[in-house]
């Protein structure tokens, strides 16, 4: 507390500044470098502060002689103070510091004279006269101050600006009232003017400019990590005496470009948390013109399969990206084992005989095989590996405690499980804690790039890599895509497909469209472009978010509107038969497949006497508010300029009281005076399909949640979740293939499925449309 007053930090920032306890200790230590009877000015208290609040962990050795130039007033400056840290952290990894070089670059004993300002002035002034004397007082001032502060780093601004101030007046003389004018017009213009600059910042929504939804390799541009080499820059990066080597080692193996990865698990199929991740991998990648790998981290044979390893590669094409080269952790499996002899033979890993149940949890007993012989655990590893040791009985233990508690994770442990690549060579399996960064080293992946519940690991990642003294990474993390109203856990959504026990609660299968896997969204009819955008949307940031369902779908309808051709299809026919029909037969009706874009071509549709409607736009006795067709008013049909009057209602059966199950209508012209109060949709000579009409697959948001769903997530299937139904669609559809999609007009976006056959049509609704508030028709 002390040292805060010290500084001359008010009450309010000292309370801030004891909220963090890392600064307050960096306060603390700076301190204990002053001498008692050092008086330090205003400004050095504020200096102080400054490289105290900047200073990296990785170069906290040098605050000693941050304040000692602060002191002896070499580092006077916020400016000089900056570059200081800046160089420091530069050299953090250099076994030697030279502190000459040091001074030079922070501009140590650099004046700027009077003389040198005005000159400098009078030459930058001189280059853009002609402009500053047609622009006058318009003239944008800070093009010249950022190119005199290029030429003089160190220069005081106040004197510059100053400088400036007086040789423009110099120039142009005073203001004259023109000038004033024009300077009134130009602040009552600039918030018009300022709108685009604010759209284009990261922080602005997705959907906000004009051009549509930005990319994610458009916000992955303006993401803030490190570059290529420069890893120690990073927060919590572990910095040893053989870091610059290997960093140095590294840039030349990879030409300094950016390397990334996307790591899945050949498990199961990737679901939409999958898609933020495969974006950012990718589209990191791609806006640094680096690379990124496609991993399979497939080191648990147990539950992996050839059909995932498909699945997975066929998910990442289709959202449009092409892995620089497929690779898979088990490529590595002998590395990877010969990396686990060498920190045996260190003394940071030894054979371990606790069962799973005893290392379960996070305040376990320290295994009393911890500091077993090296030689005894060499022996006992390599009977692992010969397939000596019983499964269960030995696993192999890192010498390390995570974050979160956990004391000595497993590096290996035993499977007699054949591997769907390797077969049976090995029986010795790695763990995902002590495979991953290992992989990642061995491909020079200079970013990991991982949801926050692997923050916890990241410890151990840098531990390990170092322990070995190979190339370490960095890992960044960010929040997880979560859903709402759906489990994404590959676990669940395989319990959901086989422990499912009530007909209409069944999935049938990984890609079944109520749910979110991404080849259940492909199928439903979900647009890979539409996936992407919204994963841009979410941006990049740590804190965890839950997405209600209706973010993405506006996303789908975002792209959907401007792609997926319209056509006519009645979902719930009612036979309509004109009766004054005023054609000899059927004829051929040209329309838009998008109408607000008719240059985007058109298709032609059949009209006949008998057409078919949706019978929710018939009603035999409807109040004022209902504006389509019934016996007392009528309706227009889209496209053919008539509109229909009901003459009269056949039912079924034939009995007064039947349902109806036929209208019959006269045609009659829709002129600028005779208009109906609503145009419908229609078809005639139509195709039957199969239309599967999908809602939400549970009824609470968060099925998972104990408290809400007391019977777990199974407990909380909708029913009814699809139905099917006979519609009638316009017969120009016929040819189309598996995945086209179209508006059906009035209804919503459908897709079609891959179950669709010749003669057999089946779509299933994608989205619903966006209905506009009021909408009756």
């Amino acid at each position: 507390m002390d040292h805060l007053k010290a500084l001359g930090l008010s009450e309010q920032k000292i309370k801030e500044t004891l909220k963090n306890a890392a600064l307050t200790a960096t306060i603390t230590r700076a301190f204990s470098f002053i001498a008692g009877d050092v008086e330090l000015s205003a400004s050095q208290k504020a200096l102080l502060f400054q490289a105290c609040s900047k200073i990296k962990p990785q170069s906290a050795q040098f605050l000693e002689l941050l304040v000692r130039k602060i002191v002896d007033k070499s580092l006077d400056t916020s400016l000089r103070v900056d570059t200081a840290l800046e160089y420091v952290l530069a050299n953090a990894t250099k076994p030697t510091f030279d502190e000459a070089a040091f001074d030079a670059a922070c501009g140590v004993g650099v004046t700027v004279t009077p003389e040198e300002i005005e000159k400098a002035v009078e030459i930058t002034i001189g280059k853009y006269r002609d402009d500053i004397l047609q622009n006058r007082y318009r003239f944008n001032v800070g093009k010249l101050l950022t190119e005199i502060r290029a030429a003089l780093p160190w220069v005081d601004g106040k004197a510059l600006k100053s400088e400036v101030d007086v040789q423009i007046f110099d120039l142009l003389g005073p203001k004259t009232e023109a000038d004033d004018e024009q300077a009134g017009k130009k602040r009552r213009e600039k918030p018009a003017a300022a709108a685009p600059a604010a759209e284009a910042t990261t922080k602005a929504p997705v959907n906000a400019t004009l051009e549509g939804p930005r990319t994610m390799v458009d916000l992955m541009r303006n993401v803030d990590f490190h570059r290529p080499g420069e890893n120690f820059k990073t927060d919590g990066y572990v910095v040893t005496p053989e870091t610059e080597r290997l960093l140095k080692e590294h840039l030349q193996r990879t030409g300094g470009k950016v390397r990334t990865r996307f790591p899945p698990e050949p498990n199961g199929i990737l679901h939409i948390g999958h898609a933020k991740a495969i974006n950012i991998n990718f589209a990191y990648a791609a806006a640094n013109d680096g690379v990124c790998f496609l991993r399979y981290d497939d080191t648990n044979p147990e539950k992996e399969e050839e059909k995932f390893v498909l699945g997975i590669r066929d998910i990442v094409n289709w959202l449009g990206y092409k892995p620089f080269k497929v690779t898979y952790s088990s490529d590595y499996f002998q590395q990877l084992y010969e990396f686990a002899v060498k920190l045996i033979k260190k003394g940071m890993a030894y054979v371990c005989h606790q069962t799973a149940e005893q290392m379960k949890g996070f305040t376990t007993e320290p295994s009393r095989w911890r500091d077993r012989p090296v030689a005894e655990s060499l022996q006992l590893f390599e009977d692992m590996k010969n397939g000596k040791i019983d499964e269960g009985a030995a696993t192999l233990r890192m010498k390390i405690t995570l974050e979160e508690g956990k004391m000595d994770p497993v590096a290996y442990r035993i499977k007699f499980i054949p591997h769907h690549r390797t077969g049976t060579q090995w029986c010795i399996y790695p763990t995902y804690d002590y495979t991953h960064c290992l992989c990642d080293s061995l491909e020079d992946i200079t970013h990991s790039l991982c949801t926050k519940e692997f923050q916890s690991r990241r410890s151990s990642y840098y531990w390990l890599c170092n322990a070995l003294d190979i190339y370490c990474p960095v890992q960044w993390e960010y929040a997880r895509l979560n859903v709402n109203y759906t489990v994404v856990s590959k676990r669940k959504i395989n319990k959901l497909i086989t422990e499912s026990k009530r007909e209409d609660d069944i999935v049938n299968d990984w890609d079944d469209p109520r749910l979110f896997t991404l080849s259940a969204l492909r199928r439903k009819g979900y647009p890979a472009e539409a996936i992407n955008n919204f994963c841009a949307q979410m941006g990049l940031t740590g804190a965890q978010t839950s997405i209600d369902p209706a973010a993405l779908e506006a996303s789908v309808r975002d792209v959907l509107n401007v792609t997926a051709p319209r056509t006519m299809a009645v979902l719930e026919p009612i036979k309509i038969t004109i009766s004054n029909y005023p054609h000899d037969g059927p004829v051929k009706l040209p329309v838009a497949d998008f109408p607000n874009a008719p240059e985007k071509g058109t298709h032609e549709v059949w009209f006949d006497r008998v057409v078919y409607i949706e019978r929710s736009d018939f009603m035999e006795n409807a109040d004022k508010s209902f504006r389509r067709l019934t016996p007392g008013q009528t309706v227009g049909l889209k496209y053919t300029g008539l509109m229909l009057r009901v003459e009269s209602i056949v039912r079924v059966g034939g009995e007064p009281t039947g349902l109806p199950k036929e209208l019959v209508c006269r045609s009659e012209p829709c002129t600028s005076t005779e208009k109906p109060k609503a145009y419908i949709h229609w078809v005639a000579k139509p195709v039957p399909a199969e239309v599967r009409l999908y809602e939400k697959l549970f009824v609470h948001k968060n099925p998972e949640d104990s408290n809400e769903v007391p019977g777990g997530f199974l407990s909380d299937c909708a029913t009814d979740t699809m139905r099917s139904v006979c519609a009638y669609i316009d017969e120009h559809v016929v040819g189309c293939k598996v995945y086209d999609k179209f508006q059906f007009e009035r209804v919503g976006f459908f897709s079609v499925d891959p179950e669709s056959a010749t003669g057999q049509l089946v779509f299933n609704r994608t989205v619903t449309l966006k209905e506009d508030a009021g909408k009756t028709n």
